[in-house]
């Protein structure tokens, strides 16, 4: 049995892989694309790589069991790590509060920001917030 250990190895080693990705789909397109336009090219790229990914995954949220709504990710990776592709001119604290979410919903310990309309690739990881509760 893996411990916390190897599985924070495993996640750096799967964002890695998607970090050096998404490089290559920047170097290759440069900014100044849609959204939709990067996450095409990038699921190209994921796929080339034999990394599977989920796309546009619709994950239902509940709240005492009760469903109250859906997020969608723009890609689930490995059923690991969630990835968000940004073309914003800046990040700002509400991506990264989107992006734990995300993470909360689908029990992700990874998560990644990719913003393409930067010089270099804005590349940021997100980890989940734990919190005790009393």
């Amino acid at each position: 049995m893996g411990n916390i250990k190897d599985n924070d190895l495993a996640e750096k080693e799967l964002t890695g892989q998607i970090i050096d990705a998404a490089i290559v789909v920047h170097k290759t397109l440069g900014p100044g694309f849609i959204e939709s336009v990067y996450e095409e090219a990038l699921c190209i790229e994921l796929n080339h790589r034999d990394i599977p990914f989920k796309r546009q995954k619709n994950v239902e949220l509940t709240y005492r069991t009760e469903p109250i709504g859906q997020h969608r990710l723009d890609l689930f990776v490995a059923d690991r790590a969630v990835v968000e592709l940004k073309t914003v001119k800046k990040l700002d604290p509400i991506h990264f509060s989107i992006v734990r979410s995300y993470m909360k919903a689908v029990d992700a310990e990874a998560g990644l920001i990719l913003n393409f309309a930067a010089m270099p690739l804005t590349i940021k990881r997100v980890g989940r917030e734990f919190h005790e509760r009393q």
